[in-house]
């Protein structure tokens, strides 16, 4: 309830990493809005359901009512964020409007059961940065490497954390292939992958990725979920009818459903 007992519909957060404007300073704190009949129409518009990044964006734009001390908060800057600052408060959007209690189903890898609960999506452990750290790049040594034409072969690679802009430029790949989308959106964030050449990088795009091994591409995976900042959606599971222990990421094909 606010002060004078009405419910509340603005709720402040703090991001984990935060957006960081042209001149250089890092804006951490949001308030948000509860959803409204304008996001339902956001939600159903379908030339945002073809693009999930845009769809992202627009939703966030409409609900964000102040971000740090930016006097606006346009689309720029919804789009400048990390997606780990998004995905957040696409969660925290979800809790103040419909509730943190999350309905979410499971599969056992073992046995094939199907597992039922009820997540709290307040209680799902996030990665914040201290006050004044910035995001770092990632550096993941692959195991295996990628060859380049010549033979040699490249084991030190560097990201940078994606953002809504890459969200939005690989949807279209990521809606027709999930996992060609996946490269494309890597691919951007790849600063530097042992010798080759920042041109002969961006000149290879998504084929740098599609060409690691799946041992290797796990290892950037682990290291996107394990090393980066955000809110920690890979949960911890034991099947009731094999007693087998699990990861699994978050259900969340209920996420924006009423109770």
């Amino acid at each position: 309830m606010s002060s004078n007992g009405a419910p509340r519909r603005e709720f402040e957060v703090t991001l984990p990493v935060g957006y960081t404007d042209p001149e250089g300073t890092t804006h951490r704190r949001v308030v948000l809005r509860k959803m409204t009949g304008r996001e339902e129409a956001i939600l159903a518009d379908r030339k945002y359901q073809r693009n999930g990044g845009k769809l992202v964006t627009e939703l966030l734009h409409n609900c964000i009512v102040g971000l740090g001390d930016l006097e606006s908060n346009g689309r720029g800057p919804v789009m400048g964020m990390y997606s780990v600052d998004r995905n957040y408060l696409l969660l925290k959007l979800r809790s103040i409007t419909f509730g943190a209690e999350l309905e979410a189903s499971y599969t056992c890898p073992g046995c094939g059961e199907s597992l039922s609960t009820i997540e709290n999506l307040d209680e799902l452990p996030v990665r914040v940065l201290a006050d004044g750290e910035e995001a770092q790049e990632l550096a993941v040594e692959l195991a295996d490497g990628y060859v380049d034409r010549e033979g040699q072969v490249h084991t030190a690679l560097t990201m940078r954390l994606p953002t809504g802009a890459d969200e939005e430029a690989v949807a279209p790949q990521m809606r027709d292939n999930p996992s060609l989308g996946k490269n494309a959106l890597l691919a951007r964030c790849v600063k530097s992958l042992g010798e080759v050449p920042v041109h002969r990088l961006e000149a290879l795009g998504p084929r740098i990725m599609s060409e690691l091994t799946m041992s290797d591409r796990r290892l950037v995976d682990k290291a996107l979920n394990e090393a980066a900042p955000g809110v920690d959606l890979v949960r911890e599971l034991e099947c009731p009818r094999c007693s087998k222990s699990f990861p699994a990421s978050l259900d969340l094909s209920n996420f924006l459903a009423l109770g």
